[in-house]
Parts: structure tokens; sequence; C-alpha cells
């Protein structure tokens, strides 16, 4: 194996040891981690400085969508929009944990079908927050069971990866997603287990179930904070509905970039809910307090991935995994895609994957009758896991947003997203999408 390749891997291992550890925060180790691999690599060399700085940029427009996006739904929840959806799931689930985590499951299976995964994490956390913490579930739980959902629906063909798959195959969409329609719905069920299960375990160690929850038992006022209750605004309910509807489909629709969007939408809700200038500075200080550590986080993984590319360590990593596939298993090579995507959308990037690995492993298959379609179909299979990659921009809002750390969410959710990648795998096969 190539030295950038080894130090590539080595470099990514290092990093989820340190943070999984909590020897180092997240943060701290996308920056420092990788700029002490890259001295190996080129010393004290000014192009070091490039790379960074190309990362940075590239993960820019994420992270002003996002520091918005946190600033607009943090306005939101102030003025109390999501206040009678949360008084009405307390009073629905009757303070079960089980129906709250399948709830979480559902709502986050409905919210992903925009194909965004930051859009995702924003409105269900900001829906489900309140009712998890007032209810006292573990506060990994609604993280893991959001996350995995959006795994699940994040395959669909607007949603980016499969997206990716159909330019670097030139395939159609009936071409690769069709077929994984049924390990969509068996991945959907995967999450709703899981979410059951989770929720079994906090209705034991709550003491709370069904049968001795009366309807009045579960409280239903979501604020006793009397500083909060100030901020509500009931009477622009309708109008913040509407204004979040609206946002919501010209992000569906790509009317505008989103960070725009949610510029604007931050502005006009800001101008609404809180005309007078000293109230919308201390709500934009307030929920600033928590856009800073989640964009900070994003762009710290933009020189993190800078020097992955400017490096070239992805390109000696994907290639490393295509050399590892003996020309004796060639017939092999779709299941060996299947199974080689796990970790190769984990440690590379999507772009670097798809565009990089997947077509070297598509011409080689193509010698052994394999179609370009279902090595697309194989690909897509490691996405189950993408999500919890240190690569991905979005789960670092996630983190955020839940307050709860990166690692301990890797180490909670990882064996269940990759059981995800297991059942589509196991559905495929079945199917015949992908042969043994």
């Amino acid at each position: 194996m190539p030295t950038l390749a080894i130090l590539g891997f080595t470099m990514i291992v290092v990093f989820m040891y340190l943070i999984m550890s909590k020897r180092m925060s997240a943060m701290t180790a996308l920056m420092l981690i990788p700029i002490l691999f890259a001295l190996f690599i080129t010393g004290f060399d000014a192009k070091l400085g490039k790379m960074m700085w190309d990362g940075v940029k590239q993960v820019a427009p994420t992270g002003i969508m996002i520091c918005f996006a946190i600033l607009y739904f943090g306005v939101m929840i102030d003025a109390g929009l999501f206040d009678p959806l949360i008084k009405r799931i307390l009073q629905a689930v009757k303070g079960d944990p089980v129906k709250v985590s399948v709830g979480t499951a559902l709502l986050a299976m409905f919210v992903s079908l925009d194909g965004d995964g930051s859009t995702t994490y924003m409105v269900t956390c900001s829906a489900m927050l309140a009712v998890h913490r007032r209810l006292g579930l573990r506060p990994l739980i609604l993280p893991a069971i959001v996350l995995m959902m959006n795994s699940v629906m994040n395959i669909i063909p607007w949603g980016g990866p499969t997206g990716r798959v159909l330019a670097a195959m030139r395939l159609e969409a009936g071409d690769v997603f069709t077929p994984l329609v049924p390990g969509m719905f068996f991945g959907a069920l995967w999450v709703i287990f899981m979410a059951y299960r989770w929720g079994l375990q906090e209705r034991k160690r709550l003491g709370v179930n069904t049968g001795t929850v009366s309807e009045t038992a579960t409280p239903v006022s979501v604020s006793v904070d009397p500083e909060a209750e100030q901020l509500k605004r009931p009477r622009m309910f309708w109008v913040n509905l509407a204004l979040t509807v609206l946002l919501i489909v010209c992000l569906i629709m790509e009317v505008l970039p989103l960070g725009i969007l949610f510029m604007l939408g931050t502005g006009i809700a800001l101008m609404l809910n809180y005309p007078s200038l000293k109230d919308q500075t201390a709500r934009l200080a307030a929920n600033g307090a928590n856009a800073i550590p989640v964009v900070a986080m994003i762009f710290a993984a933009g020189i993190f991935m800078g020097i992955m590319s400017g490096t070239k360590m992805v390109e000696a990593m994907a290639q490393s995994l295509i050399g590892a596939i003996p020309p004796s298993m060639g017939p092999h090579f779709s299941l060996i895609s299947a199974l080689l995507s796990l970790p190769g959308t984990f440690f590379l990037t999507n772009d670097a994957y798809y565009f990089g690995v997947l077509p070297v492993l598509a011409q080689a298959a193509a010698t052994y009758g394999i179609s370009a379609a279902e090595m697309g179909r194989a690909a897509l299979i490691g996405q189950g896991a993408h999500m919890l990659s240190p690569l991905v921009p979005a789960t670092y809002l996630l983190v955020g947003l839940n307050k709860v750390e990166f690692g301990d969410l890797q180490k909670f959710a990882l064996l269940p997203v990759i059981g995800i990648s297991i059942v589509w795998l196991i559905t495929a096969v079945a199917l015949g999408h992908i042969q043994l």
C-alpha cells in the first residue's frame, strides 16, 4: 500500500480514536491531526496553507447555510412555533418512551423526503428535542434515530449519493434507485425496530409504561421558564408556520441557494416576531451561541478535507481500495463493491468514492459481464454508515443541536447504522439486484 494511503487511513483512525476516547475535541482534532500528518508529506510547504484554505472555501456555503438555519429555527423555537406540536405529541405518547422513539423515527422519515440531511436534522430535532428532554430519554437516542432514518432516505435520487452514482455511471434513476426501494423499506423497518428497542429500554429505566400512565399523567406545558414565556408569540403562529412552509418549499424547489434562503428567512422571522432592535440583537446573541460551535466544526472539517485532497491522500486511498481486490474475485465484483462501499464511503467523501473509485471498479467489472447499473446499486449499500463519517458536515450540526459529543454518537450508533447496510445488501441479493 502506498505511503500516502497508509497515512490517510491512519489519520482517520487516529482522529476517530482521539474523539471517541475524548482525548481531544472534534473541532481541535479536525484541524490539528491532518496538519501533523501533512507535515510528514509536505514539510513546512507554502502549499499546505492553500490546501487548508481551499478546503475551508469548499465547506463555506454549508457553514453559512447551517449558521443561518440554526438562527432561523432558534427564532421559531423562541416564538413558540413548535409548542402546539410538542404539546400534542406529549398528549399522544402519554409519557411512553416507546411511542416517542418510534414517533421520532416516523417524523424523520417524512422530513427526510426533501433529500437534505441538514434540514431533516433541524426540523426533526426542533420538534422532538423538547419532548425527549421532558421525558428524560438518553440524549443520544434522538440524534441516533434521526441520523439512521436520514441514512435510509438519503439514497432517493435527489438526496445526493444516488445523483452522484447516476452522473458517474451515466445511468437513469430507474436503473439504480428503483431496485433499491424494497431495501429502503426494510431499512426503514430496521430503524423503527431500533427505535422501538431503545424505547423499551428507556421505558424500563424510567419506570413508565402504557398501562399505568393516564391521559393527564404527562405535563403538556412545553415551557416553564418565565423568561422563555415572554419570548413566545402565539399570535404569530400562523404567520410563522406559513413562513416556515414557504421556506421549506423553496428549499426543495431550489429557488435560491440554501444559505441565501435561510439568511432571508432569518431576517424576516426576526423582523416579524421581534420588531425591536434590542430584542433582535438579544435573539441573535442567544441563538448565535448555539450556531458558533457547529459552524466552527464545519470550517475545521474543511481543513481536514482540504489537506486530504491537496496532499493526494484521497486518491491514494481510493487506488488502494481498488488494488485490494484480487483478479480472481472478478466475477464477484458487484458483491465486493457493495462490501467495499461501507468503509469506502466512510473513509472517503461521496465525491471521492463515486467519481474516483466507482468508475474504475465498474470498468473492471464490465470485463466479467457485470452491468454498470448493478455496480451503481452495489456502491450505494455503504450509505447506511456514511452519515457517521467525520467527513459529513451535516453530522456536526446534528451533534450540536442535541449537545452531545461526536465520538459518543459514533460509539452509540455505529453498529446500528452498519445494520442498515446489511439489511440493504441482504435484500438486494435476495431479489437478484446484486449477484453473488
